[in-house]
């Protein structure tokens, strides 16, 4: 018998790929294997038993890698189980970001009562005005799952679209739109978009890397959206830029004390792969 560990909930239709060889109500002291999303195992005590960690998600920063590594244990993720799920949300945040459909909807919200909302909906509603993103330049820094679905279906909606990443792989590049402008300085990309999505792991490279010189090379008025990691962008020089109007909106899935105070700061609770179809995917990709 084999046990295995779900340290978090993991989707039932993973879970009914083991076989009758296999105990997934085991506890985590038994276990030979442990299913992960979210939970935090760097201060978890592993056992001599364990064999092999997967993470039902696209990173692995939750996980000692190498206290793993010296012990032999085995760590692996689910990359592009929720590619998708990602995808749409971040063509979501910056729809947000362009056309101010949270205010609109909180002044309606606040005015419910009002039996003449009608006539003053005409009046307010110029306060909530945006732009379209239709012909205007998105940057999309890493190119992997996530990076090359949004790029194309950025590329659908009629925007002009930059891609980078030094590392793309064969397959990335493949299933990337021929129309994609593929860049191979960044800072090009900071320097011509109107729009930067960031999709990069968190690296030592990677680490703030959207800070105060970074910055400094946008356009002004630039929206960023960070739906990959939140220590990419330096809160503090992200705070600065924001109050001078150097960045217009920063969208980010990551809440911190710092950004949830960030006037501009359009920030969203973790929900990127937090759909049923992304959750069944990745369950689905552990197992297997």
């Amino acid at each position: 018998m084999i046990n295995v560990n779900c340290l978090n909930n993991i989707a039932a239709c993973g879970l009914k790929l083991f076989s009758d060889e296999y105990n997934t109500e085991s506890s985590f002291e038994d276990a030979q294997a442990v299913l992960v999303r979210s939970a935090k195992m760097h201060d978890m005590e592993l056992s001599d038993n364990l064999l092999a960690i997967a993470r039902a998600g696209a990173g692995v920063n939750n996980i000692p890698l190498d206290k793993c590594a010296e012990e032999g244990i085995v760590v692996f993720n689910t990359p592009g189980a929720n590619a998708n799920a990602v995808k749409e949300q971040v063509i979501a945040a910056m729809l947000l970001a362009s056309r101010d459909l949270i205010g609109g909807n909180k002044w309606v919200a606040d005015n419910a009562e009002d039996p003449d909302i009608a006539k003053a909906t005409e009046k307010a509603k110029k306060a909530f005005a945006g732009q379209e993103i239709k012909g205007k330049k998105l940057g999309v820094i890493g190119l992997g799952a996530i990076g090359q679905l949004v790029a194309n279906a950025a590329i659908a909606l009629g925007m002009e679209v930059y891609g980078y990443d030094p590392y793309v792989s064969v397959k990335a590049a493949w299933n990337l739109s021929s129309e994609v402008k593929y860049i191979s300085d960044v800072k090009d990309i900071y320097k011509e978009c109107n729009y930067i999505t960031v999709h990069v792991p968190a690296l030592d490279s990677t680490k703030g890397m959207i800070n105060k010189e970074s910055i400094a090379l946008m356009k002004d008025g630039v929206v960023i959206l960070n739906f990959a990691r939140d220590i990419l962008v330096n809160d503090a020089d992200m705070a600065d830029a924001l109050a001078n109007g150097k960045v217009s909106r920063y969208v980010t899935d990551f809440p911190n004390p710092a950004v949830v105070n960030m006037p501009g700061a359009l920030v969203l609770p973790h929900l990127g792969a937090s759909t049923e179809e992304s959750e069944e995917n990745c369950a689905v990709m552990a197992a297997k």
